[in-house]
């Protein structure tokens, strides 16, 4: 059997472009996703691992965040929005997309008529779509010539047509040879992605010439169900999976041949993945003609479990009789699998032992057995019933492998993929090494002697089970203990036990502050509680302020008209300085109370951050305001002159 894998599999470059931004965004501080940056879950899991949020709508999106717009792009109108909502925004679409937008807007600027061919409800055809007014959006060149032939003036209108970067050559050649035929007035752009057309042409070559075709991505990914349609024309075996998870080697028993592609939102680790589990189903299945010709001439007696009684114990070997005419026994390499283990704590002469038959030297009449072997067999039928019960199982980290590490469970080497550790993507799996974890079994395969395994799926299911208790039991006002996850420029995400919630900066402190990591660090456990929650959204809002004591009585209750405090200076504006006179409570410093002779700015004396005593001027007590002033103190303290 022979493993091809495709060239250009993978990440294009604005995939590949848009993801590296939006890493980059979360990780310097988390962000919001406005719907999912490319279309594949894994990526967008973690994404929100290293911080960002992952919204539906523009709604749902914060004032002034940061928010990461999807590869695909987004209409204007959305752009609009979110500048209105003071958001920054990270366009991650690639940049053949965005060229694209602005073809279409500087055409119906022209007075030409947009026309774009592509599938209508695509992400990227819905945004290329909402950068002109009255767009005319066709699935391919049939359904143009029927739109002309509806209205025959349209032949001479201006048509500018653009397509979807991701339709094939095929679509496209079709359109153009229909608009040439048939409008007098049309300007052509060809946008269809080179990457794209080198990656679908190269996977029809490589269906061609092989038994049976792999094709990785994520199932909402257009471009991915286009390569599938392209090979299945080409290829009588297809197989369309999202990750090595899915993927069953042994049922492409009788392929000489398998091509191996991938879309463009796949990431590099999960091809690797399968490439890796079919390169091992080869060499697993290809043994040597010598090595089946000795499997064939053993014993029956070999591998069968026998029960003997220990004779003789020496450094190297434990002697069994085993009431047959061979003498059996068991090398002390074969006795555990535990290396600090001494054998005298084991066995002792006299000891009934049951034990697996390794090797028959009947000319020698000696026996080879194993009692690790017999426990290691004892421990499969263990693994096995944990993946059909679907039960946790605990083992210990003994190695890293090639995409991924291999734990001992019972002695039973299990295989645990790099993206089932539950580290983040780039966190080093040595950290792993010699430690205890719980994992669930996932694949049990014992001809080929394969175990997988997932403590994803154990952390995964405790954090469901945990958020499904918050859920049930939250209400308004409700306190918990919670951890910080992760900080963004308008609040803290807190987990409060499976369920994360969000403290807006505003209810961080009552304290005017310019951003959360005043107050909060991530790995801080906080006292949070419930402001208001939505279940149907998955939306917890929560409150850090002590809301015992109110700001303004502990104000009044310390301060008159007259008193002097000192205060902390705010913020700045043109017209005076705000300063903090208690937690919670700002008074204003009118830029006429400043100093005793006129100024151009309130920064000409004060800066932000400083100290000052004040004289408090007046009490709005209806609408809680306080007048402050400098100047007062300074007339109060000048001297006054003799009169002669």
């Amino acid at each position: 059997m022979r493993i091809e894998l495709a060239k250009s599999a993978g990440f294009c470059y604005g995939v590949k472009r848009a993801v590296e931004m939006a890493e980059q965004t979360a990780r310097s501080g988390g962000a919001v996703l406005l719907g999912p940056v490319i279309h594949n879950d894994h990526v967008v899991s973690k994404l929100e691992r290293e911080g960002a949020v992952l919204v539906r709508a523009v709604e749902e999106v914060p004032d002034g965040a940061s928010v990461i717009l999807r590869s695909h792009g987004e209409a204007k109108w959305v752009h609009d929005a979110l500048e209105q909502k003071g958001c920054r925004i990270i366009d991650t679409a690639c940049p053949n997309v965005q060229r694209i937008h602005r073809l279409v807007a500087e055409a119906e600027a022209a007075g030409r008529q947009p026309v774009i061919i592509g599938t209508p409800d695509h992400p990227e055809i819905v945004a290329i779509a909402g950068w002109c007014r009255h767009p005319v959006v066709l699935p391919d060149g049939e359904a143009l010539s029927a739109w002309l032939a509806e209205c025959p003036e349209r032949r001479e209108m201006p048509l500018t047509l653009v397509s979807q970067t991701t339709s094939t050559r095929k679509i496209w050649d079709q359109a153009i040879e229909t608009a040439k035929k048939e409008c007098t007035n049309a300007e052509i752009f060809d946008t269809i992605c080179n990457a794209t057309y080198i990656r679908q042409t190269e996977a029809q070559e490589l269906a061609a010439r092989c038994d049976a075709m792999i094709i990785i991505g994520d199932r909402k990914s257009s471009n991915t169900k286009r390569l599938s349609e392209l090979c299945r024309a080409l290829c009588p075996r297809v197989v369309a999976i999202e990750g090595a998870e899915e993927l069953e080697p042994a049922s492409f028993a009788g392929a000489a041949s398998i091509g191996i592609t991938a879309g463009a939102s796949t990431p590099g680790w999960i091809i690797k993945e399968v490439y890796d589990k079919m390169s091992d189903e080869i060499m697993e299945i290809e043994e040597s003609f010598a090595d089946l010709l000795e499997k064939s001439i053993k014993t029956l007696n070999t591998g069968e479990k026998v029960t003997g009684v220990v004779t003789e114990i020496t450094p190297t070997e434990i002697y069994v009789d085993l009431g047959t005419k061979h003498a059996g026994y068991i090398p002390v390499s074969e006795l555990t699998d535990d290396p600090t283990v001494k054998v005298e704590d084991i066995v002792k002469v006299g000891d009934e032992i049951e034990t697996y038959v390794m090797r028959v030297n009947d000319a020698e009449g000696v026996v080879t057995l194993s009692k690790k072997r017999l426990d290691t067999v004892k421990s499969w039928d263990d693994v096995e019933a944990a993946r059909e019960a679907g039960t946790v199982v605990e083992g210990v980290i003994t190695e890293e492998n090639k995409g991924g590490v291999v734990a001992s469970v019972k002695g039973v080497r299990v295989f645990i993929p790099a993206s089932q550790t539950g580290l983040p993507r780039d966190a080093a799996m040595t950290a792993l090494l010699k430690q205890k974890v719980r994992m669930k079994i996932t694949e049990v395969n014992r001809a080929r002697r394969r175990v997988v395994g997932s403590i994803r799926a154990v952390e995964q299911a405790e954090r469901a089970e945990k958020a499904a208790k918050v859920w049930a039991e939250i209400e308004n006002g409700k306190h918990y203990n919670g951890v910080v996850k992760s900080l963004t420029s308008y609040g803290a995400f807190v987990d409060i036990g499976g369920v994360d919630g969000m403290v807006h900066i505003s209810e961080l402190s009552w304290s005017r502050i310019k951003h959360p990591s005043e107050v909060v660090s991530v790995g801080d456990p906080v006292d949070v509680y419930v402001i208001s929650f939505d279940p149907e959204k998955k939306k917890i809002s929560l409150g850090m302020k002590d809301r015992s004591q109110d700001p303004w009585t502990v104000f009044t209750d310390k301060y008159s008209v007259g008193d002097v405090a000192n205060v902390k200076v705010v913020k700045l504006m043109t017209f005076g300085a705000f300063a903090e006179i208690v937690p919670g409570v700002d008074g204003l410093i009118h830029i006429s109370q400043i100093a005793d002779h006129r100024i151009d700015k309130p920064g000409d004396v004060l800066a932000e951050g400083d100290m000052v005593d004040v004289k408090i001027t007046d009490i709005d007590m209806e609408n809680k305001k306080v007048s402050l002033s400098i100047r007062a103190l300074l007339e109060d303290s000048a001297p006054v002159e003799d009169e002669e």
